[in-house]
């Protein structure tokens, strides 16, 4: 049984992400799976001004203590303009300060989301350009276009046939390749 944390890369107490997360963990079941909500994480902006003066928040040392226990991790990353959201970057800032390589060792299944036709797939492709230079080994990822349209959040379900297919097949991949 693999040790799994999961999260959106959002500060959105409405993230489509999370609701992403929160749907796509329940196929875990023979995984020991944590969820954790980064909008209750309050970082400043990084500045190696503010790292030498104060040192690391006591939420960066958390989470990263969170990964580092982790034996895998399923991230939702939301786009800003093409990209990851501003909140998700300096995250990634304040924990590559900690340790170079956090990532090091950790399976990772990348997913997004995004009302929009192209499901968030720039924010999904930044992530799957740089996680991995900070140690990750991107396994599986998946984007779930028109969130609006193809995801039910009254049932909290993907309702798109064919989409729902592939999620599952992308899932099922991924929870074979962490046991």
């Amino acid at each position: 049984m693999a040790r799994i944390l999961a999260f959106a890369g959002s500060n959105s107490t409405k993230s489509i992400n999370h609701q992403l997360i929160t749907y796509v963990v329940k196929e875990f079941i023979e995984h020991q799976v944590r969820v954790l909500t980064l909008n209750t994480y309050s970082l400043a902006i990084y500045s190696e001004d503010l790292e030498r003066n104060e040192g690391f928040p006591g939420m960066a040392l958390a989470l990263h203590q969170d990964i580092a226990d982790a034996d895998a991790l399923v991230i939702a990353v939301g786009e800003h303009n093409g990209g990851w959201s501003a909140f998700f970057k300096n995250i990634i800032d304040w924990l590559s300060r900690i340790d170079r390589n956090f990532l090091a060792g950790k399976k990772i299944l990348l997913m997004s989301t995004s009302p929009g036709q192209r499901g968030a797939i720039g924010a999904l492709e930044q992530a799957k350009n740089v996680l991995p230079r900070f140690g990750a080994e991107i396994l599986e990822s998946f984007s779930v276009p028109s969130f609006y349209e193809n995801f039910s959040v009254e049932e909290q379900e993907i309702t798109n046939e064919t989409l729902l297919l592939g999620l599952k097949e992308v899932l099922s991949t991924f929870a074979h390749q962490i046991k």
